[in-house]
């Protein structure tokens, strides 16, 4: 059945915005659920602000979990002076040292690269 109804621009306006504020309540509450899973994690301003300079993620990542840099070489198995290379932006990691790397980080490696 094709049927058609008519409203107001005043009504339709109240309709989407409705409809915006409905969709923000649940992406809202969606981004909770997965903090209380645990499948994301809230990452301080101060850190955020280093990824945002440009500071390797790795180095970020790592002090933020507490780790020194021979901790970190130990828990992946990267060479210290490669994850060294690695923070200082002078060399990339493969994709398999940088999933090691997300791995002992506790991190998806998107958050890496």
């Amino acid at each position: 059945m094709n049927e058609m109804v008519t409203i107001s621009r005043t009504e339709y306006d109240r309709l989407i915005a409705a409809a915006e504020t409905l969709s923000d309540l649940d992406a809202y509450a969606r981004a909770k659920a997965r903090l209380a899973n645990g499948d994301d994690e809230l990452v301080p301003a101060a850190f955020a602000d280093r990824m945002l300079d440009g500071e390797s993620p790795v180095r970020v990542y790592r002090e933020l979990r507490g780790l020194s840099g021979a901790e970190l070489a130990r828990r992946s198995g990267v060479n210290r002076v490669h994850l060294l290379n690695i923070e200082d932006r002078k060399s990339a990691g493969s994709i398999e040292t940088m999933r090691r790397l997300a791995a002992a980080l506790n991190v998806q490696i998107d958050d890496l690269v």
